[in-house]
Protein backbone atom coordinates (compact mmCIF):
# COMPACT_ATOMS: atom_id res chain seq x y z
CA UNK A 1 0.00 0.00 0.00
CA UNK A 2 1.09 3.32 -1.19
CA UNK A 3 0.55 6.79 0.78
CA UNK A 4 1.22 10.61 -0.13
CA UNK A 5 3.02 8.40 -3.25
CA UNK A 6 6.42 11.28 -2.45
CA UNK A 7 7.28 12.95 0.67
CA UNK A 8 6.88 16.17 0.96
CA UNK A 9 9.38 19.29 0.72
CA UNK A 10 9.33 19.28 4.85
CA UNK A 11 10.09 16.05 4.92
CA UNK A 12 13.13 16.34 2.70
CA UNK A 13 14.22 19.33 4.57
CA UNK A 14 14.49 17.48 8.29
CA UNK A 15 16.21 14.53 6.14
CA UNK A 16 18.81 16.74 5.03
CA UNK A 17 19.38 19.30 8.15
CA UNK A 18 19.69 15.65 10.12
CA UNK A 19 22.49 14.37 7.73
CA UNK A 20 24.30 17.67 7.83
CA UNK A 21 24.21 17.68 12.01
CA UNK A 22 25.53 14.03 11.87
CA UNK A 23 28.53 15.47 9.22
CA UNK A 24 29.41 18.80 11.54
CA UNK A 25 29.54 16.15 14.26
CA UNK A 26 32.54 13.57 12.71
CA UNK A 27 35.95 13.48 13.10
CA UNK A 28 38.50 10.51 12.51
CA UNK A 29 38.50 8.03 14.77
CA UNK A 30 42.26 8.24 14.53
CA UNK A 31 42.06 11.55 15.72
CA UNK A 32 39.68 10.79 18.62
CA UNK A 33 41.69 7.97 19.44
CA UNK A 34 44.56 10.38 19.78
CA UNK A 35 42.82 13.39 21.68
CA UNK A 36 44.10 12.95 25.79
CA UNK A 37 40.81 14.41 26.31
CA UNK A 38 38.63 11.56 24.90
CA UNK A 39 37.30 8.90 27.47
CA UNK A 40 39.68 5.81 27.60
CA UNK A 41 36.73 3.44 27.07
CA UNK A 42 35.79 5.05 24.27
CA UNK A 43 39.62 4.97 22.69
CA UNK A 44 39.00 1.10 22.89
CA UNK A 45 35.80 0.68 21.79
CA UNK A 46 36.76 3.04 18.15
CA UNK A 47 39.69 1.23 18.12
CA UNK A 48 38.38 -2.40 17.94
CA UNK A 49 35.60 -0.83 15.89
CA UNK A 50 38.93 0.17 12.96
CA UNK A 51 39.50 -3.68 13.60
CA UNK A 52 35.95 -5.12 13.31
CA UNK A 53 36.18 -2.19 9.75
CA UNK A 54 38.82 -3.76 8.51
CA UNK A 55 37.79 -7.19 8.53
CA UNK A 56 34.55 -6.35 6.82
CA UNK A 57 36.35 -5.89 3.65
CA UNK A 58 39.78 -8.01 3.93
CA UNK A 59 37.51 -10.74 5.31
CA UNK A 60 33.91 -10.68 4.26
CA UNK A 61 34.16 -8.69 0.97
CA UNK A 62 32.35 -5.79 1.93
CA UNK A 63 33.35 -2.24 0.47
CA UNK A 64 36.55 -0.90 1.25
CA UNK A 65 35.90 2.97 1.57
CA UNK A 66 35.59 5.31 4.29
CA UNK A 67 32.49 4.36 5.87
CA UNK A 68 33.04 3.39 9.93
CA UNK A 69 36.00 5.28 9.64
CA UNK A 70 35.13 8.50 11.42
CA UNK A 71 33.12 9.05 14.27
CA UNK A 72 29.87 11.40 15.54
CA UNK A 73 28.19 11.87 19.01
CA UNK A 74 24.42 13.07 17.99
CA UNK A 75 23.82 13.01 21.75
CA UNK A 76 20.64 11.28 21.53
CA UNK A 77 19.80 7.62 22.16
CA UNK A 78 19.23 6.82 18.36
CA UNK A 79 20.15 8.26 15.38
CA UNK A 80 16.94 8.24 13.88
CA UNK A 81 13.56 7.01 14.79
CA UNK A 82 11.49 5.27 12.14
CA UNK A 83 7.61 4.90 11.94
CA UNK A 84 6.19 1.69 10.48
CA UNK A 85 2.09 1.94 9.87
CA UNK A 86 -0.35 -0.75 8.02
CA UNK A 87 -3.85 -0.98 7.97
CA UNK A 88 -6.25 -2.01 10.44
CA UNK A 89 -7.27 -5.33 8.82
CA UNK A 90 -3.53 -5.83 6.78
CA UNK A 91 -0.12 -6.55 8.04
CA UNK A 92 1.01 -5.34 5.12
CA UNK A 93 3.22 -2.09 5.56
CA UNK A 94 2.71 1.21 4.10
CA UNK A 95 5.03 2.36 2.09
CA UNK A 96 6.61 5.70 1.39
CA UNK A 97 8.79 6.46 -2.13
CA UNK A 98 12.05 8.87 -2.03
CA UNK A 99 14.40 9.73 -4.31
CA UNK A 100 17.17 7.60 -4.30
CA UNK A 101 16.04 5.15 -1.63
CA UNK A 102 12.63 4.17 -3.71
CA UNK A 103 10.17 3.05 -1.98
CA UNK A 104 10.50 1.22 1.47
CA UNK A 105 8.08 0.29 4.49
CA UNK A 106 8.74 3.05 6.81
CA UNK A 107 9.94 6.90 7.41
CA UNK A 108 12.55 7.68 9.35
CA UNK A 109 12.81 11.12 11.65
CA UNK A 110 15.87 12.53 12.89
CA UNK A 111 13.73 14.09 15.79
CA UNK A 112 11.13 11.52 17.56
CA UNK A 113 8.79 14.72 18.57
CA UNK A 114 8.27 14.61 14.32
CA UNK A 115 8.31 10.92 14.29
CA UNK A 116 5.08 10.46 16.98
CA UNK A 117 3.50 13.79 15.34
CA UNK A 118 3.66 11.89 12.02
CA UNK A 119 2.62 8.79 13.78
CA UNK A 120 -0.23 9.89 15.56
CA UNK A 121 -1.63 11.57 11.97
CA UNK A 122 -1.38 8.44 10.95
CA UNK A 123 -3.54 6.50 14.06
CA UNK A 124 -6.17 9.57 12.83
CA UNK A 125 -6.50 7.77 10.00
CA UNK A 126 -6.99 5.06 11.11
CA UNK A 127 -4.13 3.30 10.81
CA UNK A 128 -1.61 0.38 13.24
CA UNK A 129 1.54 2.48 13.96
CA UNK A 130 4.68 2.10 15.43
CA UNK A 131 7.51 4.19 16.36
CA UNK A 132 11.10 2.41 16.37
CA UNK A 133 14.40 3.98 17.27
CA UNK A 134 16.82 3.27 15.56
CA UNK A 135 21.20 3.04 15.51
CA UNK A 136 22.24 3.04 12.54
CA UNK A 137 21.35 3.72 8.89
CA UNK A 138 22.84 3.55 5.69
CA UNK A 139 23.01 6.16 3.07
CA UNK A 140 24.08 3.49 0.27
CA UNK A 141 27.52 4.21 -0.57
CA UNK A 142 25.99 7.74 -1.46
CA UNK A 143 27.84 9.47 1.65
CA UNK A 144 30.42 7.84 4.13
CA UNK A 145 28.68 6.31 6.86
CA UNK A 146 30.23 6.69 10.67
CA UNK A 147 30.39 5.01 13.44
CA UNK A 148 28.13 6.66 16.29
CA UNK A 149 27.61 7.02 19.74
CA UNK A 150 23.96 5.19 19.64
CA UNK A 151 26.03 1.46 18.80
CA UNK A 152 29.71 1.96 19.95
CA UNK A 153 29.19 1.15 23.27
CA UNK A 154 27.25 -2.39 22.52
CA UNK A 155 28.65 -5.64 22.84
CA UNK A 156 31.95 -5.69 19.95
CA UNK A 157 29.55 -9.22 18.53
CA UNK A 158 26.50 -6.15 18.13
CA UNK A 159 28.89 -3.32 16.82
CA UNK A 160 29.88 -5.69 14.17
CA UNK A 161 26.96 -6.91 12.96
CA UNK A 162 25.89 -3.53 12.59
CA UNK A 163 28.40 -2.81 10.60
CA UNK A 164 28.37 -5.71 8.44
CA UNK A 165 24.90 -5.06 7.92
CA UNK A 166 25.01 -1.38 7.30
CA UNK A 167 27.80 -2.50 4.73
CA UNK A 168 25.79 -5.05 3.21
CA UNK A 169 23.24 -2.12 1.54
CA UNK A 170 26.40 -0.82 -0.69
CA UNK A 171 27.03 -4.45 -2.11
CA UNK A 172 23.23 -4.90 -3.24
CA UNK A 173 20.35 -2.49 -3.09
CA UNK A 174 17.43 -2.82 -5.12
CA UNK A 175 14.60 0.09 -4.94
CA UNK A 176 10.95 -0.73 -3.97
CA UNK A 177 12.00 -4.32 -2.05
CA UNK A 178 12.73 -3.68 1.54
CA UNK A 179 12.07 -7.10 2.45
CA UNK A 180 14.85 -8.29 -0.10
CA UNK A 181 17.38 -5.75 1.11
CA UNK A 182 16.97 -6.26 4.79
CA UNK A 183 16.72 -9.76 4.72
CA UNK A 184 19.92 -9.91 2.71
CA UNK A 185 21.52 -7.64 5.00
CA UNK A 186 20.65 -10.19 8.01
CA UNK A 187 22.48 -13.09 6.52
CA UNK A 188 25.39 -10.88 5.76
CA UNK A 189 25.72 -10.14 9.53
CA UNK A 190 25.24 -13.33 10.41
CA UNK A 191 27.83 -14.94 8.79
CA UNK A 192 30.40 -11.88 9.13
CA UNK A 193 29.92 -11.97 13.10
CA UNK A 194 29.77 -16.10 13.07
CA UNK A 195 33.02 -15.88 10.92
CA UNK A 196 34.60 -12.36 13.16
CA UNK A 197 34.07 -14.63 16.22
CA UNK A 198 35.35 -17.75 14.90
CA UNK A 199 38.86 -15.38 14.42
CA UNK A 200 38.66 -13.40 17.34
CA UNK A 201 36.21 -13.94 19.87
CA UNK A 202 36.50 -15.47 23.37
CA UNK A 203 34.41 -18.87 24.54
CA UNK A 204 32.31 -16.29 26.07
CA UNK A 205 31.76 -14.23 23.21
CA UNK A 206 30.91 -17.47 21.34
CA UNK A 207 28.53 -18.77 23.47
CA UNK A 208 26.49 -15.09 24.23
CA UNK A 209 26.31 -14.71 20.29
CA UNK A 210 24.62 -18.34 19.50
CA UNK A 211 22.29 -18.11 22.76
CA UNK A 212 21.09 -14.38 21.37
CA UNK A 213 20.58 -15.61 17.99
CA UNK A 214 18.73 -18.88 19.49
CA UNK A 215 16.60 -15.90 21.04
CA UNK A 216 16.17 -14.05 17.84
CA UNK A 217 15.23 -17.35 15.74
CA UNK A 218 12.56 -18.05 18.68
CA UNK A 219 11.16 -14.36 18.30
CA UNK A 220 10.81 -14.48 15.01
CA UNK A 221 9.34 -17.79 14.95
CA UNK A 222 6.48 -16.48 17.34
CA UNK A 223 5.85 -13.39 15.15
CA UNK A 224 5.92 -15.71 12.11
CA UNK A 225 3.43 -17.82 13.34
CA UNK A 226 0.85 -14.84 14.52
CA UNK A 227 1.24 -13.15 11.15
CA UNK A 228 -0.11 -15.90 9.26
CA UNK A 229 -2.80 -16.54 11.74
CA UNK A 230 -3.55 -12.64 11.00
CA UNK A 231 -3.23 -12.92 7.46
CA UNK A 232 -5.89 -15.82 7.51
CA UNK A 233 -8.21 -13.47 9.73
CA UNK A 234 -8.00 -10.67 7.51
CA UNK A 235 -8.60 -12.90 4.32
CA UNK A 236 -11.81 -13.89 5.96
CA UNK A 237 -14.95 -12.19 4.91
CA UNK A 238 -15.97 -11.61 8.75
CA UNK A 239 -17.67 -8.70 9.68
CA UNK A 240 -15.52 -5.82 10.61
CA UNK A 241 -16.54 -5.77 14.13
CA UNK A 242 -16.12 -9.40 14.18
CA UNK A 243 -12.68 -9.06 12.68
CA UNK A 244 -12.14 -6.46 15.06
CA UNK A 245 -12.71 -8.59 18.32
CA UNK A 246 -10.56 -11.64 16.52
CA UNK A 247 -7.78 -9.23 15.71
CA UNK A 248 -8.02 -8.27 19.87
CA UNK A 249 -7.44 -12.00 20.54
CA UNK A 250 -4.82 -12.93 18.93
CA UNK A 251 -2.28 -9.99 19.60
CA UNK A 252 -3.40 -11.35 23.58
CA UNK A 253 -2.27 -14.68 22.84
CA UNK A 254 0.57 -13.47 21.23
CA UNK A 255 1.51 -11.66 24.53
CA UNK A 256 1.02 -14.75 26.47
CA UNK A 257 3.03 -16.87 24.27
CA UNK A 258 5.36 -14.16 24.67
CA UNK A 259 5.71 -14.33 28.22
CA UNK A 260 5.89 -18.45 28.02
CA UNK A 261 8.86 -17.99 25.59
CA UNK A 262 10.63 -15.89 27.90
CA UNK A 263 10.30 -17.87 30.68
CA UNK A 264 11.59 -20.52 28.99
CA UNK A 265 14.73 -18.88 27.96
CA UNK A 266 15.32 -17.99 31.85
CA UNK A 267 13.67 -15.04 32.31
CA UNK A 268 15.88 -12.82 29.47
CA UNK A 269 13.64 -9.69 29.02
CA UNK A 270 15.08 -8.73 25.35
CA UNK A 271 12.22 -8.21 23.68
CA UNK A 272 10.53 -6.92 26.48
CA UNK A 273 10.49 -3.31 24.47
CA UNK A 274 8.87 -4.65 21.88
CA UNK A 275 6.17 -5.35 23.79
CA UNK A 276 6.34 -1.72 25.69
CA UNK A 277 2.80 -1.02 23.78
CA UNK A 278 0.20 -3.03 22.72
CA UNK A 279 1.27 -5.50 19.35
CA UNK A 280 -0.33 -4.40 16.61
CA UNK A 281 -0.07 -4.77 12.67
CA UNK A 282 2.66 -2.43 11.96
CA UNK A 283 5.23 -3.96 14.71
CA UNK A 284 4.14 -7.37 12.93
CA UNK A 285 4.66 -5.53 9.51
CA UNK A 286 8.38 -3.53 10.84
CA UNK A 287 9.43 -7.34 11.86
CA UNK A 288 8.95 -9.13 8.58
CA UNK A 289 10.63 -6.70 6.58
CA UNK A 290 13.99 -7.78 8.24
CA UNK A 291 12.90 -11.60 8.15
CA UNK A 292 10.65 -12.78 5.83
CA UNK A 293 13.36 -13.72 3.26
CA UNK A 294 16.09 -14.65 5.58
CA UNK A 295 15.79 -18.64 5.25
CA UNK A 296 15.86 -18.04 1.24
CA UNK A 297 19.01 -15.95 1.34
CA UNK A 298 20.68 -18.86 4.36
CA UNK A 299 19.80 -21.59 1.47
CA UNK A 300 21.58 -19.40 -1.03
CA UNK A 301 24.66 -18.91 0.69
CA UNK A 302 24.70 -22.05 1.56
CA UNK A 303 24.03 -23.53 -2.03
CA UNK A 304 27.37 -21.00 -3.28
CA UNK A 305 29.25 -23.13 -0.77
CA UNK A 306 29.26 -20.54 1.85
CA UNK A 307 31.70 -18.43 0.02
CA UNK A 308 30.74 -14.86 0.16
CA UNK A 309 32.32 -13.90 -3.28
CA UNK A 310 30.23 -16.04 -5.09
CA UNK A 311 27.38 -15.18 -2.78
CA UNK A 312 26.72 -11.73 -3.92
CA UNK A 313 27.06 -12.64 -7.22
CA UNK A 314 23.90 -14.94 -7.01
CA UNK A 315 22.32 -12.00 -4.92
CA UNK A 316 23.24 -9.41 -7.42
CA UNK A 317 21.34 -11.55 -10.13
CA UNK A 318 18.31 -12.28 -8.29
CA UNK A 319 18.48 -8.35 -7.57
CA UNK A 320 18.43 -8.00 -11.65
CA UNK A 321 15.63 -10.05 -12.02
CA UNK A 322 11.51 -8.59 -11.80
CA UNK A 323 10.23 -8.84 -8.69
CA UNK A 324 7.61 -11.31 -8.97
CA UNK A 325 10.24 -13.69 -10.28
CA UNK A 326 12.66 -12.87 -7.48
CA UNK A 327 10.32 -13.20 -4.98
CA UNK A 328 9.05 -16.40 -6.70
CA UNK A 329 13.06 -17.99 -6.61
CA UNK A 330 13.85 -16.88 -3.17
CA UNK A 331 10.40 -19.09 -2.41
CA UNK A 332 12.22 -21.80 -4.15
CA UNK A 333 15.04 -21.34 -2.03
CA UNK A 334 13.41 -21.33 1.43
CA UNK A 335 11.75 -24.10 0.48
CA UNK A 336 14.38 -26.44 0.22
CA UNK A 337 15.10 -25.80 3.90
CA UNK A 338 12.04 -27.25 4.89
Amino acid sequence: MLLNGCANIGYYLQSVGGQLDIWRRERAIEEVIGDPAAPAALKKKLAQALRIRDFASRELGLPQNHSYRRYADVERPFVVWNVFAAPEFSVEPVQWCFMFAGCVGYRGYFDKTDADRFAADLADRGHDVFVGGVPAYSTLGWFSDPVLNTFIRYPDPEVARLIFHELAHQVVYVRDDSVFNESFAVVVEQEGVRRWLALHGGTQDKTTFERMQEYREGFTRLIGSYREQLEALYRSRLAPGVMRERKAQLFDGLGRDYENLKAGWGGFGGYDRWFAQRPNNAQIASLAIYTQQVPAFQALLRQQGGELARFYAAVKELAALPKEERTARLQQLAARLL
